[in-house]
C-alpha cells in the first residue's frame, strides 16, 4: 500500500517494538554469512522479505513466533547487535517516529558466549549510534531499551537486576513476553516486587493470545503499570448480555450501546495505556481487519488507546503504515492519531518533564502543521 508523505512526516511515539522483530532483510542476509549461520529459508533478499510476512501471516501466535529464530539466530555478537540497533533508530527515525521504546530479551543472545552485560551495553551502544546518525540526517530520535524476560524460562529476576543497573543509561523499563497459556505472568512475581521496590518501571505482554485472566494477573498480581497489546479486553466489553469477544466486528458497535464490565472499567478508569498493534494482531488472529479491530472501538470509549508496530519485518509494517491503514479502513482522523500519539507520550517510561517537552515542541506541533485540531 501507499503510505502519504504527510503521514510518514507526522511525529509518532513508538511502545511495542521489539527488536529481533525488524531487522532489514538484507541485514539478516549478511549477518548470516558473516557468522557462518546456514539455517536461512533463502538468501534472496526480497524472497527473505517475503518469507517473513507469509510465515508469520498464519493466525496463529505460536507460529509467528517461531519466525524469530532467525533474527536470533544472527544477532549473537555484539557487533551485529550494535548494528541491528543502530539501523532500528534510524529506520524509525526516518519513519517520522521521534521517541521510542525497543524491547528486546538479553537471555536469547548469548549463544556465543556474550554476557547479560556485554548484550545490553552493545544494544545501547548501537542505540546512540542510531540517534546520532539519525539526527545527522535530519530526522532526530530518542530511543529507550526495555529488558524482556521470556514468559517460560526462569531468568526474570536477573533481568529485572539489569534494568535497575542500566536504568540511567538508556534502560527504561522490563517486560515479560512469550507465549501467554500456560505461562502466567504471576510465574515472575518477584522479578515484578523486585522491580516496585526499586521504583523501576515495566509493562507485561497480556490479552493478545489469553484473554481476561491473563489481563487480571498482569494488572492485580504484578501491578503492570501497561499492558502489551491488551486486545483481549474486549472480552469485557457488552452489548445486552453479549461479550463484543464473540463478535467478528467489535469496532462496528457505537460506544454509546456498550456496557464495560469490571475489568474493563477499571483499566479504563486508572488510564492503564494499551499497546495495541493492529496488523500484529491480524496475523496472530486476534482480530480480523483492521475496520473490525477492537482500537477504534475502545478509543471511542476513551481508553488510553496506542499505536504500535510490534514486528516491522513479520508483519512488513511502519508506524505510517499502521497510521495510515487507521485512517483508511478505520475511519480515523488526524485528530485521532494525534491523541493517539500524545496518548503514548504521556506513557512512555522516561521523566515527566521529559515527556512534556516532546508533546508541548514536537508532537504538537507536528499535528498542528498537518491541520489537526488538538
Amino acid at each position: 500500500m501507499d503510505v502519504r508523505p504527510e503521514v510518514i512526516g507526522l511525529p509518532k511515539v513508538l511502545l511495542h517494538d521489539h527488536l529481533d522483530g525488524g531487522l532489514r532483510p538484507q541485514t539478516v542476509v549478511e549477518l548470516a554469512e558473516q557468522s557462518g549461520y546456514d539455517q536461512l529459508p533463502t538468501t534472496d533478499v526480497a524472497e527473505l522479505g517475503t518469507w517473513f510476512r507469509d510465515a508469520a501471516d498464519s493466525g496463529s501466535l505460536e507460529r509467528y513466533l517461531e519466525t524469530f529464530s532467525h533474527t536470533v539466530g544472527v544477532m549473537q555478537t555484539a557487533d551485529a547487535l550494535r548494528r541491528v540497533a543502530s539501523e532500528c533508530a534510524q529506520d524509525l527515525a526516518a519513519d517520522g517516529v521521534v521517541y521510542a521504546e525497543v524491547r528486546y530479551a538479553p537471555e536469547q543472545h548469548l549463544e556465543r558466549d556474550l554476557s547479560l552485560e556485554e548484550v545490553v551495553e552493545a544494544v545501547s551502544a548501537g542505540f546512540r549510534e542510531g540517534e546520532r546518525l539519525a539526527a545527522e540526517a535530519g530526522h532526530p530520535i530518542r530511543v529507550t531499551a526495555l529488558l524482556t524476560a521470556m514468559r517460560h524460562a526462569a531468568k526474570s529476576t536477573e533481568i529485572a537486576e539489569l534494568v535497575v543497573r542500566y536504568r540511567d543509561d538508556g534502560v527504561s523499563g522490563f517486560d515479560i513476553a512469550g507465549a501467554e497459556a500456560g505461562f502466567p505472568p504471576t510465574r515472575h512475581l518477584d522479578a515484578f516486587e523486585y522491580l516496585r521496590r526499586e521504583n523501576a518501571h515495566f509493562t507485561i505482554h497480556a490479552g493478545e493470545a489469553f484473554g481476561l485472566p491473563s489481563i487480571w494477573e498482569a494488572i492485580q498480581w504484578c501491578g503492570a503499570e501497561r499492558l502489551g497489546h491488551g486486545v483481549r479486553i474486549v472480552d469485557d466489553l457488552f452489548v445486552g448480555d453479549r461479550s463484543l469477544g464473540d463478535d467478528d466486528a467489535p469496532g462496528a458497535f457505537e460506544s454509546g450501546d456498550v456496557r464495560l464490565g469490571r475489568l474493563a472499567a477499571y483499566v479504563r478508569d486508572t488510564r492503564i495505556p494499551l499497546e495495541m498493534a493492529p496488523s500484529s494482531n491480524i496475523q496472530t488472529g486476534a482480530a480480523k481487519s483492521f475496520a473490525a479491530h477492537p482500537i477504534s472501538l475502545l478509543k471511542e470509549l476513551r481508553f488510553r488507546v496506542t499505536v504500535n508496530t510490534d514486528n516491522r519485518l513479520m508483519s512488513g509494517t511502519s508506524m505510517s503504515r499502521e497510521m495510515q491503514l487507521l485512517l483508511d479502513e478505520a475511519g480515523w482522523s488526524l485528530d485521532d492519531l494525534r491523541w493517539a500519539t500524545t496518548n503514548a507520550m504521556k506513557s512512555a517510561f522516561i521523566p515527566f518533564d521529559e515527556r512534556l517537552a516532546l508533546i508541548d515542541d514536537v508532537i504538537k506541533p507536528g499535528y498542528d502543521a498537518a491541520g489537526a485540531r488538538g
